[in-house]
């Protein structure tokens, strides 16, 4: 990458961050269709790995985030140039994935929650709130869609089968999701999946 290519990543960053209602899982499609379809930086395993990572570990999903900088960072220097340079820049794609990403929305989600709740009480931030949710979930469903994409789960009947079978656990039910995320890997470990 040139170091127009980073600042060219850092203002896709920026600009993203402002779009990540819902959290940031709900960027996914929008980073796969950059990093992986337009620019090649990165490949589809990669991203596919870097979201079930983020989500199998514990903290935050903005987690795949900074996966998806290391990846990048790592990419863009040929492996002849050595582990320190390598490392370098991964963990300045790292900096550049999450600063661009945190800074812009973090910025605005003070101030606007701020005002929310100074004027709770008006009938605009009711409906805003309320019209919100369809938008967040679509979102979400489209990241899970890409998820199983990626990972081959929408080619198999048996597991899209099982991941119709999870959402509606988590929809309708109070299953935890660490009950759900120890089956899932019980039944990779049995093999049955």
């Amino acid at each position: 990458m040139s170091p127009a290519d980073w600042l060219q990543w850092l203002g896709f960053q920026l600009s993203l961050s402002v779009l990540a209602v819902g959290g940031a899982m709900t960027l996914a499609p929008e980073l796969h269709r950059y990093l992986v379809a337009e620019h090649g930086w990165i490949s589809e395993v990669q991203f596919g790995a870097a979201i079930t990572l983020a989500q199998a570990a514990p903290g935050p999903n903005v987690m795949f985030i900074a996966i998806l900088g290391w990846q990048v960072g790592w990419a863009s220097v040929p492996a002849a140039a050595g582990p320190l340079w390598q490392s370098s820049l991964a963990a300045m794609g790292v900096l550049v994935a999450l600063g661009g990403v945190l800074a812009p929305s973090a910025a605005l989600t003070y101030g606007a929650s701020r005002w929310v709740q100074r004027h709770r009480q008006r009938l605009g931030v009711q409906a805003f709130q309320k019209g919100m949710a369809p938008i967040v979930v679509g979102v979400m469903l489209s990241t899970a869609w890409l998820v199983g994409q990626s990972a081959g789960i929408w080619a198999e009947p048996r597991l899209a089968a099982l991941a119709a079978v999870s959402l509606l656990l988590v929809w309708r039910t109070q299953v935890h999701l660490l009950w759900l995320l120890g089956a899932g890997a019980l039944a990779g470990a049995m093999g049955w999946v």
